[in-house]
């Protein structure tokens, strides 16, 4: 009976999973409640759109550019003691925010420690669960990053309800031991590899007498030069121009508009809803059909609902249009961890996720920004959603490039 219960036992590799939901929950649900924030910071520190919106895009750039030293690290270190350490500096970011006296304060309060949080953890955690699967790779995958559609969900509102009832610098510290408390207790259940739970990969047996063959892949100096990875980095770059636009600015956007402040966050929530069914419903969709045309076909998606931002001035169309934009999205986040791992192997994945997402970070960094000084120079968001559109346009182009160009013999141990 023991014996069969212990055959029984829930494979380790899901609890990876419900550990790395949970970071992507508190870290990225922490920082796209940004949206919610504008308003009060704007008039509490006399801050234009675009210099609030430089807030988010500071962080976002150093949360994905950091992943070029925190996945390296990880593959020496393991995700464990960096994504502790990344979950207790987002909770001190939010926590400093709520204190800060200038704009200024919170870039670096909320810019630090959402930035290097994320930073720290995110890579590390999403490379660790790649390691855990094959077969499932892209279920995995899509589950573990769903935290961050579930967290857009859940988030927002509850800021928005916090800063109605509380104010903004009382949320602050709120979302601070939040993630403290949430982030670093499930950080501790992460294990890098499935060989030191006795197990390999997908829960397969390893053999009494036998050793685990160590995952095989290429350094992130070789990797960085395949037409691979080029591809899917001016992809990728191309993408983050426009897709965190929504994040800062679709809130605004709607109080411009004319809707009241529930019905602008419920926009951003429904970007939760999209995503959450995106990572969830489209991983293993994905690991059917292939899933570097998967790939192209988020990329094409994002482009069509950004265009329809474009020309949405009511709570309908900005709701379709937050529902697909979320679906896209969260399938583009779900299945690039795998399909990294597909072109390049397993033993080196945390460095070279981190290196593919400084292209991100530079997106980031651009984006909203970008998009919040528009705004305050023509008083209209037309123009950089439809610049967002055309730029994952081109993002599915180069992706289809990237399909169709010669494979290269990149698993060699």
């Amino acid at each position: 009976m023991h014996a069969n219960i212990s055959q029984k036992r829930v494979f380790y590799g899901w609890v990876v999973v419900a550990a790395a939901f949970t970071i992507t929950f508190v870290g990225f649900g922490s920082a796209y409640t940004f949206s919610a924030f504008v308003e009060p910071l704007q008039r509490d520190f006399h801050a234009s759109r675009g210099s609030v919106a430089l807030v988010f895009s500071l962080a976002g750039f150093l949360y994905f550019g950091l992943g070029i030293v925190s996945g390296p690290l990880s593959d020496r270190w393991g995700a464990r003691p960096l994504a502790m350490l990344g979950m207790l500096l987002v909770g001190l970011g939010l926590a400093l925010a709520g204190q800060a006296r200038s704009i200024a304060e919170v870039y670096a309060a909320y810019g630090l420690g959402i930035g290097l949080g994320v930073g720290l953890a995110y890579v590390p955690t999403i490379g660790a669960v790649q390691r855990w699967f094959v077969a499932r790779r892209g279920l995995a995958s899509g589950l573990a990053v769903s935290g961050i559609g579930v967290g857009t969900l859940v988030m927002p509102p509850l800021a928005a309800w916090l800063i109605a009832s509380l104010g903004w610098r009382e949320t602050y510290l709120v979302l601070g031991a939040l993630a403290a408390i949430l982030g670093i207790g499930m950080s501790t259940l992460i294990v890098d590899d499935p060989r030191d739970r006795g197990t390999g990969p997908d829960g397969t047996p390893i053999a009494p007498q036998a050793t685990a063959k160590a995952p095989s892949g290429i350094p992130m100096r070789q990797a960085i030069r395949t037409r691979q990875f080029i591809g899917l980095y001016i992809a990728c770059l191309l993408s983050a121009l426009g897709v965190f636009v929504p994040f800062v600015h679709l809130v605004p956007y709607a109080l411009d508009h004319g809707l009241t402040q529930a019905s602008a966050v419920m926009l951003l929530g429904m970007i939760g809803v999209g995503s959450t069914l995106g990572r969830f419903l489209l991983g293993g969709l994905a690991d059917r059909i292939g899933r570097q045309v998967f790939l192209v076909a988020m990329f094409a998606g994002m482009a069509a609902s950004l265009a329809l931002w474009a020309v949405a001035g009511s709570f309908v169309p900005l709701a379709i249009f937050a529902l697909v934009f979320g679906i896209t999205y969260g399938g583009w986040v779900a299945i690039l961890p795998a399909v990294v791992m597909d072109y390049f192997g397993g033993r080196h994945v945390g460095s070279i996720i981190g290196a593919l997402y400084t292209s991100v970070a530079i997106g980031t960094l651009v984006g909203p920004s970008t998009a919040g000084f528009a705004f305050d120079f023509s008083h209209s968001y037309t123009l950089p959603i439809l610049a967002g559109a055309l730029a994952n346009g081109l993002a599915a182009v180069v992706a289809i490039a990237t399909v169709r160009a010669p494979a290269t013999s990149i698993l060699a141990n």
